[in-house]
């Protein structure tokens, strides 16, 4: 199932199930939802809607706009953590992103006006639907309702002038997250999937989730040994090589540019560059 959030031309957004063998959208508003958030809260992905609406006369926004919270990862590709000119962590490196920051499919990333190294970073994201303290890694299937695309677009000359990463990732716009949330039962195994960044149609990251530092086991079981997590957390697993830190020249966003991020089963999340007015 495809979860996703969506409108029409004058109405609110939604929560809703996008079919892609029919391009159509059931909407879960039907049910009684409010929002996705309250659909992961739930527990339950069925629904007694039966009305459909066409894919052509609905906007897609981001598929969960109110996360409790959104956990990013460090530094958990190798070959990342070489090009920044780090070690590899022994312990994830936690940092977070604010839902203030979320932005949909097709939304412009806007370049902030105090920051003039702004980098891509393409992201495979779980969502948590059973929330829980101290669980186990053993138990990690039964925590993620599903799985989504992050751009984790951050600000380096902001990031590196302190010791302190989150702020630097928090500007508007800051977290394209989409286009839907995958359920978990749709992908056979979350640690096997292809991941590439590409803008203007120029590959600049191509990895595979198999080559992350910590698992999602090994996340589950650590963050939830910190702080009890909740339904609709959102954990970004971190990026793969090939942002514009790491390049040589530096590589940083432009105004004008066309971002897009395809992960194996999640589809494709994009998104254009534009300049704070």
């Amino acid at each position: 199932m495809k979860l996703i959030s969506f409108s029409t031309a004058k109405g609110p957004i939604c929560p809703g199930i996008l079919f892609d063998d029919t391009l159509t959208v059931l909407d879960l508003s039907a049910n009684g939802f409010s929002s996705t958030l309250e659909v992961i809260a739930s527990g339950t992905g069925r629904t007694l809607a039966t009305s459909r609406l066409s894919l052509d006369n609905v906007k897609l926004h981001a598929p969960l706009f109110n996360p409790p919270r959104i956990f990013a990862i460090g530094l958990n590709y190798r070959d990342h953590a070489k090009e920044s000119g780090m070690e590899i962590p022994t312990t994830p490196v936690v940092f977070f992103k604010l839902p203030t920051a979320i932005i949909g499919p097709g939304e412009p990333i806007v370049l902030p006006k105090n920051s003039t190294q702004p980098d891509y970073e393409a992201e495979f994201a779980f969502v948590i639907g059973k929330g829980g303290y101290r669980i186990a890694a053993a138990d990690w299937r039964e925590h993620v309702y599903g799985y989504t695309i992050v751009n984790d677009v951050s600000a380096r000359d902001v990031q590196f002038s302190s010791t302190q990463w989150s702020m630097s990732k928090c500007f508007p716009t800051f977290c394209p997250l989409g286009p839907a949330i995958v359920t978990a039962d749709e992908i056979a195994d979350p640690h096997a999937l292809n991941i590439s960044l590409s803008i203007d149609g120029e590959v600049l990251q191509n990895s595979n989730t198999r080559e992350l530092v910590f698992k999602i086991p090994e996340l589950i079981e650590y963050l939830s040994s910190i702080t009890p997590l909740l339904p609709g957390d959102i954990v970004s697993t971190g990026t793969p090589p090939g942002v514009g830190l790491g390049r040589n020249p530096k590589r940083w966003l432009k105004p004008g540019e066309t971002v897009s991020i395809t992960i194996d089963g999640l589809g494709t999340l994009t998104n254009p560059v534009v300049a704070e007015q």
